[in-house]
Formats: structure tokens, C-alpha cells, sequence
């Protein structure tokens, strides 16, 4: 089977190639500005606005399955239209497409508890970008399955993980949140979870995050420990008190597409023990 990972050469997107040529499957993978060390068949440049681009990567590579791990950040076109774009071209040429969505598309504002059946309601530009890429995407390629995820760590190479390094060497100043709860998910899981859905025939909204609730500190903590970092160096702070705009507790209920899974969505505290 043939799989096209838009976005191949990012976080989430490496450890896709990774799994997916594991597995046996031809493996093509896309970049915006350069390749990773990611070790897909082939490399494909894409720039998901060129909707002309688009449709000359889905008629040469002919997927089986795409997988949409890119991100954008706020830029509207590239992470609310560029979705878009992609689930018109997956549905022209009759593709698998599964799109890789965000807790941000919840305020948190009212509830924490967030099945698939809760409307988005965004508070940040990031937020409103991918909550209108959702539901575009459905809109348009009414098979495809729309999955959202949390905070992706792992192997020591997440941005999270990053920061806490730098925290506690003191080479970055700022604070991590004791009041912005999320549902931590490792990256292979994630990955693995990804790859189960994109070779069903499942659609719609799916929830696929870790199955602890932590704030940004205690996940933090955890890292350091597990990195034999002092966990007492870590600065603490509010999300209320800041000025950095975005929902404070989070909690993406994955149980629906966990009982559908083969692999295990565990919880920080367990994939961030120590040995």
C-alpha cells in the first residue's frame, strides 16, 4: 500500500515514515521548506495553498491513504485553507484521508470534558484556524476521518520537552502553566493510532490523546525526572495571570476511539516513568 504523509518531515510526520515503512508500506512523504532525517521512498515538495501542486503529487505518487500531519500555526492559509485544498484533491482522485486536528479548538471554558460529539469553540487564531479546517475538510470529503490529538511528546525531541531542557538550564526565561491542563500523548502512539485508523474505512471526528490530565508543570516535572533534571528549577505560573492567549483545562475524552484501537493511548505518568 502506498502512503502519502503530508507534512513527513515534522515531529509527528517523521515517526509516521518511520512506522509506516516498519510496516511495509511504500512510503512517500511531503516537505514545505527542507527533508528530515526521516527515511521515506521518496520526498515530494508541497506547499498545501497550490491546489495545482497538489493534484500533480496526488496523480504521480496515487496513494492509497493520505495522512495530513502538517502544521501551519495561525497562518490562516496554510493551516485552515491548505486542509482544504488537500481534501479536495484526496477526494477528486477517490483517496483515504485521515487530517491530524488539535485540542485548541475547544475554549475550555464552562466544561474540561471534551468527547467527539462537542462543538469547537476556539479562542485562538491557532484554534479558530484548525477548527475551520475541520470542518472543511469533512465538508468536502465526507469519508475522511478528522483526529484530534493533544500535546505530542517523546524520544526527547518534542517542543515540550525542549523547553523544560532550557527552563532548567536556564537559557530560557518563562514559566510553565500550573493551570493549562492537557491529555499529554506519546508521538509513536499517536503514529501507531494514526495508521490504524488511516487503513480503516472509519470517518468523522475521533479524539486520540493520552489518557492522564496534567498541567503544563506537571508534565514538566515528569520529563525532568526522567531526564535527571531538578524538577525544583522549573519556574511555575498561571495562564490566567499571563498575557499568552488559550484555553486553560483541556481534557480530550478518547475513550470512543480507544475501543476501537489495537494500540494502547497510554497516560504521561506511565510512558514517562522512570525505569
Amino acid at each position: 500500500m502506498t502512503i502519502l504523509i503530508v507534512g513527513g518531515s515534522g515531529f509527528l510526520g517523521s515517526e509516521l515514515v518511520r512506522q509506516a515503512r516498519t510496516a511495509g508500506h511504500t512510503t512517500v512523504a511531503t516537505y514545505t521548506t527542507k527533508p528530515s532525517d526521516a527515511a521515506p521512498a521518496t520526498w515530494c515538495h508541497l506547499d498545501l495553498r497550490d491546489l495545482g501542486s497538489l493534484d500533480t503529487v496526488m496523480s504521480e505518487v496515487n496513494p492509497s491513504v493520505v495522512i495530513n500531519a502538517s502544521s501551519g500555526g495561525a497562518k490562516w492559509a496554510v493551516t485552515a485553507l491548505g486542509p482544504l485544498q488537500l481534501a479536495l484533491a484526496a477526494a477528486k482522485h477517490g483517496t483515504r484521508l485521515v487530517h491530524v486536528s488539535t485540542d485548541a479548538v475547544f475554549s475550555g471554558a464552562g466544561k474540561v470534558h471534551y468527547n467527539e460529539s462537542c462543538l469547537p469553540d476556539p479562542i485562538t487564531p491557532y484554534g479558530a484556524a484548525k477548527a475551520a479546517a475541520e470542518t472543511g475538510v469533512l465538508a468536502v470529503h465526507p469519508k475522511a476521518a478528522v483526529v484530534r490529538t493533544s500535546l505530542i511528546i517523546g524520544h526527547g525531541r518534542s517542543v515540550h520537552e525542549r523547553l523544560v531542557h532550557q527552563l532548567a538550564a536556564g537559557t530560557f526565561h518563562g514559566s510553565l502553566f500550573t493551570d493549562d491542563i492537557r491529555c499529554p500523548v506519546h508521538v509513536s502512539d499517536l503514529a501507531a493510532a494514526l495508521l490504524e485508523l488511516a487503513l480503516s474505512d472509519t470517518a468523522g471526528i475521533h479524539h486520540a490523546a493520552g489518557s492522564d490530565a496534567l498541567s503544563r508543570h506537571e508534565l514538566g516535572v515528569l520529563i525532568a525526572r526522567r531526564d535527571g533534571l531538578d524538577a525544583s528549577t522549573l519556574p511555575k505560573g498561571l495562564r490566567a495571570e499571563s498575557k499568552v492567549l488559550g484555553p486553560l483545562d483541556v481534557r480530550l475524552d478518547s475513550q470512543a476511539t480507544q475501543r476501537s484501537l489495537r494500540t494502547s493511548l497510554r497516560g504521561a505518568r506511565e510512558f514517562l516513568r522512570l525505569p
